[in-house]
């Protein structure tokens, strides 16, 4: 091989070396493709939640008065204490001396013994209208369950129906609680002024007060007492609703019945409620920032039976989550994939490793998954909470967990 060819293999070789010590230096300058977050369009069920706190009470909560004047003898009762109605003792007065009696305080009993047969009257009364319109809201139910599978009946008409049933079920249940009470505070206030009424023995003529109900004390007194003074609170833990006060905003969008989901209430198993009042009366509260709001108590009733839920006591504070829509079967996708463009709403579908942009058109949201009505398909990639870097057509790969 003379000198002329060995000198051109060199500048070859040379020539070969610089060519690709410029390709490695180009592809080092080349552009990297973005590291993204990829998210995926798929099809679910999706709810959309208004999420406030919330607090439990005993729905029927009720306080025994002294009926008459007198010494409070102790009785050994304290919260917590269970009662039986009819059977446990609640508290013993020892009467003042009927002869020492003015005037006044046996015409105060004799009222109170008249005020107690109007209670009682009146309780009555709408414990019946009650039932009344159980009966209407129970046969509307019925002839509505029976017309919903032909469609004659919608299903919005069967929720109203089977809100209106459960309403009128728990008044019934409040009414006959309230003829209860009623005639208990009756034999109370006879039984009172008996005992202040001229010619009454003293001696053993204590008034025994039973409980009105089966529950537990929630509170209780000692000492002397005057005729309508506070003894003891008594209430039944298993017999609990739910008070939850929310934005007057969100409220209108609560419909009768809505389910609720409770959590951390002290168990990792959630509990579920319904609504049955969404009360028409807002009220203003002050927030912790210091900010004027409307609120409106929601009241709802728990599904899972009291065994369920035994830990929970009277104003035990809960999580609420309040369902105001659900869909069984939607495509959805992370709401950090979406964002505004062109009047609207876009993402950034991924194909072939390049970001595309996408109009979309969205449904309801719950702040974390969104529903898309149009422009995407169960399956699609898109880039969930694109940077400034990301653009129509950028290269771009999954970060290095997702990979």
């Amino acid at each position: 091989m003379n000198a002329s060819v060995k000198r051109l293999l060199r500048m070859l070789s040379y020539a070969a070396l610089a060519l690709a010590a410029a390709a490695l230096l180009g592809y080092a300058f080349l552009p990297q493709p973005a590291e993204v977050e990829i998210a995926r369009a798929e099809r679910g069920p999706l709810e959309v939640t208004v999420n406030e706190d919330g607090k439990t009470r005993i729905k029927e909560r009720y306080m025994v008065v002294a009926p008459l004047g007198g010494e409070l003898l102790r009785v050994h009762l304290h919260a917590g204490d269970a009662v039986r109605a009819g059977e446990t003792i609640l508290a013993v007065i020892q009467p003042s001396d009927p002869t020492l009696l003015d005037a006044r305080e046996l015409a105060e009993a004799e009222a109170r013994v008249k005020a107690a047969e109007a209670r009682t009257q009146h309780a009555q009364a709408l414990s019946d209208r009650a039932t009344a319109a159980y009966n209407e809201a129970n046969t509307r139910y019925a002839r509505i369950e029976k017309l919903l599978p032909s469609g004659a009946a919608s299903r919005d008409q069967y929720d109203v129906a089977l809100n209106a049933l459960r309403t009128a079920t728990e008044d019934v249940r409040a009414g006959k609680f309230a003829v209860k009470i009623a005639e208990y505070e009756l034999q109370l206030a006879r039984a009172a002024l008996t005992r202040t009424q001229a010619g009454a023995p003293m001696s053993g003529n204590r008034l025994e007060i039973h409980s009105p109900i089966d529950g537990e004390v929630l509170r209780e007194s000692e000492g002397m007492v005057a005729a309508g003074t506070q003894l003891v609170q008594l209430g039944d833990r298993r017999d609990l609703e739910l008070e939850i006060d929310v934005l007057s905003a969100d409220a209108v969008r609560i419909p009768p019945g809505a389910q609720v989901h409770l959590e951390h209430w002290g168990s990792a198993k959630p509990l579920e409620a319904r609504v049955r009042l969404v009360e028409p009366q807002a009220f203003l509260k002050v927030s912790a920032l210091g900010v004027e709001e409307q609120r409106v108590n929601v009241i709802a009733d728990f599904v899972d039976p009291p065994e369920a839920r035994s830990r929970l006591g009277d104003a035990y504070r809960v999580e609420a989550k309040i369902v105001v829509w659900k869909g069984a079967d939607v495509i959805k996708v992370n709401a950090g994939a979406l964002f505004r463009y062109a009047g609207g709403w876009a993402v950034y579908r991924i194909l072939d490793g390049r970001a595309v942009l996408t109009k979309v058109e969205v449904g309801r949201t719950n702040g974390l998954e969104t529903k898309i009505v149009g422009g995407l398909k169960a399956g699609d990639d898109v880039i969930a909470y694109p940077s400034d870097r990301i653009r129509d057509g950028v290269r771009v790969q999954a970060r290095a967990a997702e990979r």
